[in-house]
């Protein structure tokens, strides 16, 4: 994953986490991460779509966790918002002419979804709440 989309929406949950009781406006998580809040509401609308928070609309609009931060793994995150590979990009043209060219992305296929798994099952073991507890 070679973008921030992964740190920005665990800050967002975060910080939701740290004021599970308040609606936060996107204007608000935004002055935290130091963002444009059009990227901030971008992850909200993911999030939002996968289940893990909720968002009103207008004056006393804003979003909160739609469960308990016990309840949400950190891995559940990174499944939402997860658009490249770990480990990057395959090959887009090798030469299928060459004994590794032509096997290269079959092979780096397995690897990238072993890699993936890992990175899901070592995340799993962590609640956001856990996550939360660290900061002050």
């Amino acid at each position: 994953m070679n973008n921030t989309r992964f740190a920005t929406a665990v800050h967002i949950m975060t910080l939701l986490a740290k004021s599970p009781q308040e609606f936060l406006t996107s204007e608000w998580i935004a002055g935290s991460i130091n963002v444009n809040p059009v990227i901030v509401r971008k992850e909200i609308s993911v999030l939002r779509e996968a289940g893990m928070i909720v968002s009103r609309q207008g004056k006393v609009g804003g979003t909160q966790l739609a469960k308990s931060a016990d309840a949400i793994t950190i891995s559940e995150i990174y499944r939402a918002v997860k658009n490249t590979e770990v480990l990057g990009k395959k090959n887009q043209n090798p030469n299928p002419a060459c004994s590794v060219g032509k096997e290269i992305n079959t092979h780096l296929n397995t690897l990238f979804e072993e890699t993936d798994q890992l990175v899901i099952k070592f995340l799993g073991d962590k609640s956001l709440q856990e996550f939360t507890d660290q900061f002050e």
